[in-house]
């Protein structure tokens, strides 16, 4: 009997080798896939030699894209709607965490070359090896990112790359439902931006906001300025917890918001601290503010 079981386990093994060979053939003839040996090789400018700001393309938005990092970040993105244009992945990975990207990406180009090549070629070894260059989609206006909000958070000249990505996962995980940002903030879709999100930056709605943050209270919102003064209100003060939408103003790392701001705000809102510590980083601010002035719906996910 034992001999049996034996021979059986030997049967389904060489059976699920052969299936997957036959896969891997399989994926390799599908998929367009185009090995690279040179740093100059035609295509893979999008990975290499444009600047951020060329790929944004601000002139013409749509024609705009992005470099998405890793499978689970890659997977996010095509989860919410977005169009891969190219993939950039390491020989080892076409097999491997690749696998399932490349298979739902389509017939697109998948270049490929050695780790050591890659590297040159983006200026740093490739989180799980892979990398993906996806269109943008059309800017959303303000009134719709906040037509159903009751949270939403107005991130204000804050330029660092790591903050902005921070802010984005905080923001997914506590409640916030959509992220306004100024003309003088970093791209959520700066590469390492979304990288910081774990690509939080796909499941938060957001936008620009050229108009003067004062008018979202047009739209019923009442505006909450992150600050140290002397006449702010504690986080906690229960009179925030009753406004039914809040708009909270976070600022730049530095200088903190801009004095005009903070004048025309509804609320200034300190966080009491200790040991004569005057303030936190702008990322840890945020997470503390949005979980403080989360709403009642979230307080019942998260007793």
């Amino acid at each position: 009997m034992l001999k049996k079981n034996k021979q059986s386990f030997c049967i389904s093994h060489v059976f699920y080798v052969t299936l997957r060979v036959k896969r891997i053939i399989y994926a390799y003839k599908t998929m367009n896939l185009i090995e690279i040996n040179s740093l100059s090789h035609p295509g893979v400018e999008a990975f290499s030699s444009l600047t951020e700001a060329q790929l944004r393309n601000r002139l013409e938005p749509k024609k705009g894209i992005f470099i998405a990092e890793s499978p689970k970040v890659i997977h996010v993105a095509l989860n919410a709607g977005y169009t891969p244009l190219a993939i950039l992945c390491e020989q080892r990975h076409i097999e491997g965490d690749a696998a399932t990207v490349i298979n739902r990406c389509g017939d697109i180009p998948v270049y490929t070359g050695s780790r050591e090549l890659l590297a040159q070629l983006t200026g740093y070894q490739l989180t799980r090896g892979v990398l993906c260059a996806m269109r943008r989609k059309a800017p959303k206006t303000v009134e719709d990112v906040c037509k159903n909000a009751s949270r939403v958070v107005v991130i204000d000249g804050v330029v660092d790359t790591t903050n902005i990505g921070a802010i984005f996962r905080s923001s997914a995980a506590l409640g916030i439902d959509s992220v306004l940002l100024t003309p003088n903030s970093c791209d959520p879709l700066n590469r390492r931006a979304i990288r910081v999100s774990m690509g939080s930056v796909f499941l938060v709605p957001w936008t620009w906001i050229h108009e003067p943050i004062s008018s979202l209270r047009a739209m019923g919102f009442k505006t909450v300025a992150m600050a140290l003064t002397d006449n702010s209100v504690p986080l906690d003060d229960e009179k925030l917890k009753c406004e039914p939408r809040l708009a909270i103003i976070m600022g730049t790392e530095g200088d903190g918001l801009p004095h005009e701001h903070i004048c025309d705000a509804d609320y200034v809102v300190r966080i009491p601290m200790s040991h004569g510590v005057d303030s936190l980083n702008v990322a840890a601010a945020s997470a503390v503010a949005f979980w403080e002035l989360r709403t009642n719906k979230l307080q019942q996910n998260h007793p």
